[in-house]
């Protein structure tokens, strides 16, 4: 299973990423695929085990995140 985050600016996904990873996680920025959308084509996939850990770092660091995906 993949998981995904989706962003609507380019500068969240790459924050994301950023952030991400100084805090040790397997983060990296992907196209969107085709079955999803998203206004500035970039995803962050990351391990769904992970999950709950970046969602609380997205919320301590204000990064806004559209939507989540398991694909």
């Amino acid at each position: 299973m993949i998981c995904l985050a989706t962003f609507d600016v380019t500068s969240m996904a790459i924050m994301f990423e950023r952030v991400c990873r100084k805090e040790g996680l397997k983060v990296k920025v992907v196209p969107v695929p085709r079955s999803l959308s998203s206004s500035c084509g970039l995803a962050c996939e990351y391990p769904c085990d992970d999950e709950d850990r970046i969602k609380a770092i997205c919320v301590e660091r204000d990064i806004d995140v559209v939507d989540w995906h398991k694909l």
